[in-house]
């Protein structure tokens, strides 16, 4: 998308802004169908945490694609966007009985990661089958906030608890349809994936009745010009050719699941925000924008890295800035990085800002959560409304006491 019509756009719908390439998701969608296009067993489970708005889960749908959801309600997102209740995998962590209750009730597909709620889900639902998420104690991720299958990780089942799995569901009679597993974000190297694949395939020889072994997602995608990303194609290849193996073996064709949500979307997202202050001092010159870690989190959270481009002055001489936010907090998105020269007013776009950017967004110090823009085939859509103070006092009830 080129700086002339992101510009044009953050004049039209305001700052700060966020826009979304529905063009950028398809072709990642069909990168990652022909990465695998040997196999007739691949699903794709969109991680609905990454981008949750309904224009972009209906885009999903369109595809094809299923839903891989974390509470009940992105559940609802998923059926309200016309998904089928049996292609939306419930793969919550720590969740209650009650929540499971009404997956359940809307039909979604049932994860669970601990052995207590196998227990007790098994003596609710004995005739429901269920997949059980695995910790298969490995170390990935490109940030340990963002790894989630080594042996300390709060989620799954203890890979070398597969006996107590086996003497539960003996006990409740409960059929284990699918093997799950995701041992993190922005992963690199497949081995990572090859290894917890391997840990995957010998656990699945124990269970005779499987419909699908889900690897997760973390696929890497590049955040600057030069930066490494996850060979999809050969990845594909060398994973087809592993799992046919497996259901030979098996003695039977299930189905591999994968939940991209990254790899969908971070690509597509631009974040658009106003320069509202340039302020120098003794160490470095700061620019101050109408946002803050309220609206894009992720560098204040875990360090992640976004291009920043001034798209009111492509050209101008390279200065380095401390980019800033306005919350009372230290809000910093990059500090000393090399951006053509900024003025106050000034565009900044944010890269790779469709995953994890809005959908962390909060109403930290009372701010509005920004606008949305998809645009599809040279068309713009807004999709979400820019907030307003009646959205920060809907829920709040003014009771009458005497202080």
């Amino acid at each position: 998308m080129n700086r002339e019509y992101l510009f044009a756009l953050a004049n039209k719908y305001g700052s700060p802004l966020y826009v979304y390439d529905a063009e950028k998701i398809i072709s990642q969608y069909r990168s990652m169908e022909n990465a695998f296009q040997a196999s007739k067993k691949l699903k794709i489970n969109y991680a609905t945490k990454a981008l949750s708005n309904i224009s972009v889960l209906k885009l999903i749908n369109s595809l094809g694609g299923n839903l891989d959801c974390v509470s009940i309600q992105e559940v609802k997102l998923g059926l309200k966007a016309g998904f089928e209740p049996h292609r939306l995998s419930f793969t919550p962590s720590g969740v209650s009985i009650g929540e499971l209750d009404k997956a359940v009730a809307y039909g979604a597909r049932i994860t669970l990661d601990s052995l207590s709620i196998l227990q007790e889900f098994g003596e609710k639902y004995p005739k429901i089958p269920v997949s059980i998420r695995i910790n298969p104690h490995i170390m990935a991720g490109g940030n340990k906030k963002i790894s989630v299958g080594h042996v300390a990780s709060k989620f799954g089942i203890s890979k070398d608890h597969i006996p107590e799995v086996k003497k539960i569901i003996g006990k409740t009679g409960t059929r284990i349809d699918g093997i799950h597993k995701h041992t993190g974000s922005d992963i690199l190297d497949i081995d990572v994936f090859l290894r917890g694949s391997e840990v995957l395939f010998t656990i699945a020889k124990e269970f005779e009745d499987l419909d699908f072994i889900d690897f997760g997602g973390g696929f890497k995608v590049a955040y600057k010009e030069g930066d490494p990303s996850t060979n999809m194609q050969d990845f594909g290849n060398i994973m087809t050719r592993r799992f046919d193996k497996f259901c030979e073996a098996y003695g039977k064709d299930i189905s591999m699941a994968f939940e991209p949500g990254k790899f969908l979307v971070s690509e597509c997202g631009y974040f658009l925000a106003k320069v509202n202050v340039v302020k120098p001092n003794s160490k470095t010159i700061f620019a101050g924008i109408d946002s803050g870690l309220n609206h894009l989190i992720r560098p204040m959270y875990y360090g992640a890295y976004h291009h920043i481009e001034n798209i009111s002055n492509p050209k101008g001489e390279e200065k380095k800035y401390t980019v800033v936010g306005y919350i009372c907090e230290n809000d910093t998105f990059a500090e000393n990085r090399p951006i053509p020269e900024i003025s106050q007013g000034d565009v900044l776009c944010f890269r790779n800002a469709g995953a994890y950017c809005f959908s962390m967004a909060s109403n930290y110090n009372s701010r509005y959560r920004p606008a949305e823009v998809l645009v599809y085939k040279n068309k713009d859509y807004l999709i979400r409304e820019r907030e307003v103070f009646d959205d920060l006092i809907k829920h709040q009830i003014e009771v009458d006491i005497e202080f």
